[in-house]
């Protein structure tokens, strides 16, 4: 029973030494192109006639993020923070920001390039500052799914080509300055293209 239990200790201690010496400590950035969809309340609808304009203001918006986690052969998981702003015309402008865990699985397709696909969760921040309306900002969750190609440069780098796609409850209030509340938006889903660049460690 000793030499089992020394036997069970030994190999537990392998495997744990194993697995240290197969994941590697990775960070980098990213940047990409993003559309947020939103959804108008319906006294929002009838105070704003016309077209969803908010559809409008994150369409294709440079967005930059920086993300820090692990990796083996196998998978990753990491942690992501992202940032997106612009606006529409002189007055909309919508800011989101992302906090996200994502987890992929690897499929090699060579020795240093790997196919990824996986899912992330987490919290967004919406924030409206359009000029003439009253600022406000919620915090929501958003779940979604990602998919792209991952290429190794060294021993230390590599760069990778990712789509996202994620739902989100976030949404604020619309009012007008001197007016009042016209009503209200929520986040229905976003997407996003982009590239990144990880250093290895």
């Amino acid at each position: 029973m000793k030499k089992l239990s020394t036997l069970a200790l030994a190999t537990t201690l392998g495997i744990f030494s194993f697995g240290a010496h197969a994941a590697e400590n990775f960070a980098g950035f990213t940047w990409g192109k993003s559309t947020v969809n939103t959804d108008r309340s319906s006294s929002l609808k009838q105070n704003m006639d016309g077209k969803n304009r908010f559809d409008d203001v994150i369409k294709n918006s440079g967005t930059w993020g920086v993300r820090a986690g692990q990796m083996t052969d196998e998978a990753r998981y990491y942690m992501t923070y992202e940032n997106v702003s612009d606006d529409y015309g002189s007055s909309l402008k919508l800011r989101q920001q992302n906090l996200i865990g994502s987890y992929d699985m690897f499929v090699p397709l060579g020795d240093t390039t790997r196919l990824f696909g996986g899912a992330s969760a987490g919290l967004t921040k919406l924030e409206n500052e359009s000029k003439g309306y009253t600022r406000d900002s919620d915090i929501g969750y958003l779940v979604g799914l990602q998919a792209g190609i991952l290429q190794k440069l060294g021993d230390n780098t590599s760069v990778e080509a990712g789509y996202r796609y994620l739902r989100s409850n976030a949404g604020t209030e619309v009012s007008e300055r001197g007016v009042g509340k016209l009503g209200s938006i929520d986040v229905h889903s976003s997407k996003q293209a982009y590239l990144g660049l990880n250093y290895h460690f």
